[in-house]
């Protein structure tokens, strides 16, 4: 067993290389992708991708593509289409967020300004588009499908629970829209590229859409659990924004009076350093945290259960190797 991209262990040496040098075309892709004549444009465009990045995404366009053709022309340019939509998605995030740090530096807003980050991101969905376009119309409907999703998932999160909706609910769907939509398309065009048959392409969408949302659900807890820069972010950043993921939402819940305290400071932003403190320990120490966790494992084995109906083999064997990776971030 050998290490290998994201830390797992790879069940087999071929398999280890066909994904390494499928990364490789990708990363290679990327920089074709945001090369630009202007100085200005190409610095801008490629400061993410320079950032790095799990490449969770295309690593699962490469594996699903197992189950077809991998060599398939297609699939290589297929993940660095998920890998660019992701990072101009995450220009756009930074400014709704009023970000200040992204993957351990500056966030794009804050060291330019949110016109340019968001014309940015506006900048490497133009060059997916151009990259889809020699990909064919199907792999065109699916990312304006995916795109509709992203969409969609902003807005509900921006608007807030419909009125009577239950709040955990809702952010279920957000998340499902604003992550899951977008993984769910990795396991489908991986799959789509390599011509693997209709009924797998269909596990391997469903399949990235479970394993999506237990991925957004583990990321929230590291911001929530960690004390040093794990996620990429500064710890709290969404308690300090006043932003509420599954753990404090589950915590609002609480008829317990000595939960009050607690709610009292999940209910609004905590620009204070010492009421956010505060507030990040009074949820860490919650029995909240445990029940967002179970729930991020429930996704992940819900996928997990999926593969029964994909053939046995090496790439069904990470797979499931990546429903634990996704999870056992969560402490």
């Amino acid at each position: 067993m050998t290490a290998s991209v994201l830390g797992l262990p790879l069940p087999d040496a071929a398999l280890e290389a066909q994904l390494a040098t499928g990364l490789v075309g990708v990363e290679e892709g990327l920089q074709s992708a945001v090369a630009s004549d202007d100085p200005f444009i190409a610095d801008a465009a490629r400061y993410l991708v320079d950032a790095g990045g799990k490449r969770f995404r295309p690593l699962l366009v490469l594996l699903a593509a197992q189950f077809g053709d991998p060599e398939s022309w297609g699939v290589v340019p297929a993940g660095v289409v998920v890998e660019l939509t992701h990072l101009a998605t995450l220009y756009h995030d930074d400014v709704m967020d009023e970000a200040q740090v992204r993957r351990g530096a500056p966030s794009a807003n804050s060291r330019w300004d949110n016109s340019l980050a968001i014309l940015t991101g506006d900048f490497l969905f133009a060059r997916s588009s151009a990259i889809l376009a020699d990909l064919g119309p199907e792999a065109v409907r699916i990312q304006a499908h995916t795109f509709e999703r992203l969409c969609k998932g902003q807005i509900r999160e921006t608007v807030g629970p419909r009125e009577g909706q239950d709040p955990v609910e809702h952010h279920l769907e957000v998340i499902a829209d604003k992550t899951g939509s977008l993984i769910a398309a990795s396991g489908r065009y991986g799959a789509l590229m390599a011509g693997a048959p209709a009924a797998q392409v269909e596990v391997l969408t469903q399949f990235g859409e479970r394993i999506g949302i237990a991925f957004q659900l583990a990321d929230d807890l590291v911001d929530i659990t960690s004390e040093s820069m794990q996620s990429g972010k500064t710890p709290g950043t969404d308690l300090r924004e006043g932003v509420l993921t599954l753990a404090g939402l589950i915590a609002m819940r609480s008829p317990d009076p000595v939960d009050d305290r607690l709610k009292d400071l999940l209910g609004r932003p905590l620009p204070d350093d010492d009421e956010h403190a505060e507030a990040l320990a009074l949820l860490r120490a919650h029995p909240a945290i445990t029940e967002a966790r179970k729930q991020a494992h429930s996704w992940s084995d819900s996928a997990r259960d999926l593969l029964e109906d994909l053939p046995p083999g090496g790439a069904r064997d990470v797979l499931a190797l990546l429903c634990d990776y996704v999870v056992s971030r969560t402490g």
